[in-house]
């Protein structure tokens, strides 16, 4: 079974990038050219900006920012894990874990969650950042660890899922289920409602475990695949479920993004969508990033398509925010894209860096917060024109 799991691992590493730029025999998609924004709408303000290590360094990971009340976290693959004032930028505290941090943070009661390269989830102490404990997973941490009361649920890239003592980092209860041989690098995060845990997998499936104890309550399959390749038939899911006040969101690389039932994995409808990027809730509508950069508002009760924006096609299009009354979304040259969330139009733009923009933005009440793969973080709030 090590043996087994270990070639699957391989595969994935050696095959994401091709599925990712769509290079499965095809010729090389050239990203859509920019068209200046003649009467911006929105105009960013940059109101701090710090530096988080190297970031990624190259890696494709699960970073994420966490920002709640007291602090905004964020984490770097040479171990850094730190904690800002979401205002100012001023740094509360800095911890260095001498670990290849790759996902996180998190945040869960007065623990800080990160995950490595080397396969450890790191629980750190909200108020300060020192080390509470750290557990081995089977395998590297990818998608970021979530936790709720006692419990710390963690999700590694050989597709198991395990739920560890929030105090001490024991294992309490793994979850196994058998995934595709072929698949993208897994970062959709174990997302915890209530007493339950839902969890998007590679095989296109969604699982709903007992927090407590990890036993599964439904499983509903998302996307089947179909296709003659085996790229073609990759069916992840490596978004983010998002739930919203009729449902949980879930979009597949497998082209289907649906609205599912908490209580039964019922649903409530579907859309063919391709994304492994990430969605965002804004009024009456979800936003979505595809696959190929094409950027789509759907209805959220319905489905139906309110709108779609193709001037970004192929830009490789981090996952949106929904931030004062705008849409969104960085790039793979580190620009961000303020769109319209009436008809998609793009009403602004600015640039973070030179560096793509791969980790969700994170939109709070008066800022939002982005980092970029070489860990620049910026803190912008949006005027309007002159």
């Amino acid at each position: 079974m090590a043996a087994a799991r270990g070639t699957r691992t391989a595969l994935v590493l050696a095959l994401c990038a091709l599925a990712l730029l769509g290079c499965s025999g095809k010729k090389t998609r050239e990203p859509a050219k920019l068209i200046s924004v003649a009467k911006p709408q929105a105009v960013p303000d940059n109101v701090w900006t710090r530096g988080v290590g190297g970031g990624s360094e190259g890696y494709y990971s699960g970073f994420r920012l966490a920002l709640d009340e007291d602090a905004l976290f964020a984490a770097s693959l040479d171990g850094r894990v730190v904690a800002y004032n979401s205002k100012t930028g001023k740094t509360i505290w800095r911890s260095m874990t001498k670990a290849r941090v790759i996902s996180g943070p998190s945040v869960s009661g007065d623990l800080v969650l990160v995950g490595t390269l080397d396969g450890e989830v790191i629980a750190l102490k909200r108020a300060s950042g020192k080390e509470v404990w750290r557990a081995k997973a089977p395998s590297e941490a990818l998608a970021p660890p979530a936790g709720s009361g006692n419990i710390v649920v963690a999700k590694s890239s050989d597709g198991r899922e395990y739920g560890l003592d929030a105090a001490t980092g024991e294992r309490k209860w793994a979850f196994d289920r058998n995934e595709p041989d072929l698949s993208l690098r897994g970062l959709s995060a174990p997302l915890i409602l209530g007493s339950r845990v839902y969890l998007g997998l590679d095989s296109g499936k969604l699982a709903v475990l007992n927090l407590a104890d990890g036993s599964p309550i439904w499983e509903q399959t998302i996307s089947v695949p179909t296709g003659r390749s085996v790229l073609d038939r990759l069916s992840d899911i490596d978004a983010d479920l998002l739930p919203g006040p009729d449902g949980l969101f879930v979009v597949t690389y497998g082209g289907d993004l649906a609205l599912i039932d908490f209580n039964t994995g019922d649903s409530r409808w579907r859309r063919s969508v391709k994304s492994y990027s990430g969605m965002a809730l804004g009024g009456d509508k979800v936003f979505v990033s595809d696959a190929d950069g094409t950027m789509w508002a759907l209805d959220a009760a319905t489905g139906a398509a309110a709108w779609k924006q193709d001037e970004l096609k192929y830009r490789r299009l981090s996952p949106p925010a929904y931030f004062k009354g705008f849409v969104v979304v960085g790039d793979y040259k580190g620009y961000l894209h303020w769109l319209s969330p009436e008809d998609g139009k793009v009403v602004g733009r600015t640039r973070l860096s030179g560096s793509p923009v791969t980790t969700p933005p994170m939109a709070g009440k008066d800022l939002l917060y982005v980092m970029d793969t070489a860990g620049t973080l910026r803190a912008y709030d949006v005027k309007p024109p002159k």
